[in-house]
């Protein structure tokens, strides 16, 4: 198939037309993978078109191609990025990551407080939530929305889930905390700052003796000087040794648990 130009953007009520090609693709690939999502009818998806909480891909030509909306669980606190479900005739092109970016901005910008999360049971979809910031978490730290859960009963695993008491499944939840978010950019920022206040403070200064025994100081030469490659290589060293210093020892048992819990799902 020619290389088509595929167009990711807002979806809109002008959009609605491809509700049920959509809908029914979500149930056929669901039934592919034998796993589930929660079923959606057409009329669902059309109102989040309607309400500007969904992105969508089509080509040039109008052939759809992609979807995933946006849902809204206990009071706002938590936001799911849902349905997220590509023309099989485009797969391959990168159209998912787009996709998934796109409807990320779109939350971010409609809910910019809001934890965002995920279930999913693709590899693919799991690499992207991470390359977002998103992290594996246990199902507690999910939203405890009952009507989100209600929405698990058309899944093929819903048993599973209410065996182990909604604290497990087949699918991996993943969360991105903007909160959390914040507070690593400005560690990282301080760890910054004093990586070069550090780098500062390392050129020490040498003594030197003259011929007639007057002494004066001397700032030794910068290894760096006329070679921005390496120290630009340097610079990144040593952020990375302080960084990962920082997440050693202040990564918090939270994050420790979800190293663990990720470790876990893995084997």
């Amino acid at each position: 198939m020619e290389n088509p130009n595929i167009i990711v953007r807002v979806a809109t009520a002008d959009d609605q037309h491809y509700g049920k090609t959509i809908t029914d693709e979500m149930e056929s690939s669901a039934k592919a993978r034998g796993t589930g999502i929660a079923k959606r009818s057409p009329e669902y998806v059309q109102l989040k078109m309607e309400e500007g909480k969904a992105v969508i891909a089509v080509t040039d030509k109008g052939e759809w191609v992609g979807f995933c909306y946006i849902e809204a669980w206990g009071h706002e606190k938590f936001v799911a990025n849902s349905g997220l479900i590509v023309n099989p005739a485009f797969r391959g092109h990168g159209v998912a990551k787009a996709i998934k970016m796109r409807v990320f901005e779109l939350s971010r910008q409609k809910y910019p407080d809001a934890k965002i999360f995920g279930l999913t049971t693709g590899l693919a979809v799991m690499k992207i939530n991470s390359e977002l910031g998103y992290e594996p978490v246990t199902y507690s730290e999910l939203t405890d929305d009952e009507e989100f859960w209600k929405g698990c009963r058309s899944c093929v695993n819903f048993d599973v889930l209410t065996s182990k008491g909604r604290k497990n499944c087949l699918c991996t939840a993943m969360l991105y905390d903007p909160a959390e978010k914040a507070k690593e950019a400005e560690e990282k920022a301080a760890n910054m700052r004093a990586s070069s206040i550090t780098l500062l403070t390392d050129v020490q200064p040498q003594m030197l003796v003259a011929a007639n025994g007057q002494m004066h100081h001397k700032k030794k030469d910068r290894t760096f000087k006329g070679n921005f490659k390496l120290f630009e290589r340097w610079i990144r060293f040593k952020r990375y040794v302080l960084l990962k210093s920082g997440k050693d020892n202040g990564g918090g048992a939270a994050s420790s648990s979800r190293k663990k819990f990720f470790l876990f799902n893995l084997f």
